[in-house]
């Protein structure tokens, strides 16, 4: 192995070794792609349940519910528990799109909840300012509002 793969190499172990002993994620600190991931003490069920009553206490509608593990069934395959909850409502998401009309792509905001491998239940999302650099806008003072509007729900969720 080369001397700069290998330095590639520890850097990432060194990263996720980092990331490991971290422990619960606090909303806001991400990964390289946007995505904020919190430990939930609760099961997955009730996690999303805890998800989707948190969404709608902030007047935010669930457009959606997608269950990849029980699509994964269907075609006799598994998945470890794995669903998608989409929601939103036109406050939060009409400035994003002002600040950068592409953004569209990305809403209505979507919460993600796994199980990993240790039996972990997650529950992630994609940081609306990330989302919004990623759409070539560096300044969109409503991403900042949003991630904490997206911040509140994930601790709601997961907290005791």
């Amino acid at each position: 192995m080369t001397p700069i793969r290998m330095s590639s190499l520890l850097a990432t172990l060194a990263l996720l070794a980092g990331c490991g002993a971290m422990g619960r994620h606090h909303p806001g600190m991400q990964g390289a792609h946007g995505l904020v991931a919190v430990k939930s003490p609760h099961s997955q069920t009730e996690t999303l349940s805890r998800l989707e009553a948190q969404v709608r206490l902030r007047s935010l509608n669930v457009v959606a519910r997608i269950d990849h593990a029980a699509a994964a069934q269907r075609i006799d395959q598994t998945l470890r528990p794995n669903e998608v909850v989409i929601f939103g409502n036109p406050q939060a998401g009409t400035p994003l799109m002002q600040c950068a009309p592409t953004v569209g792509i990305d809403l209505p905001m979507k919460a993600l909840v796994w199980t990993d491998a240790a039996g972990q239940v997650w529950l992630g999302y994609n940081d609306p300012v990330w989302l919004v650099h990623r759409h070539g806008v560096s300044d969109c003072p409503a991403a900042g509002n949003v991630r904490k509007a997206l911040a509140a729900v994930a601790e709601a969720t997961v907290g005791r």
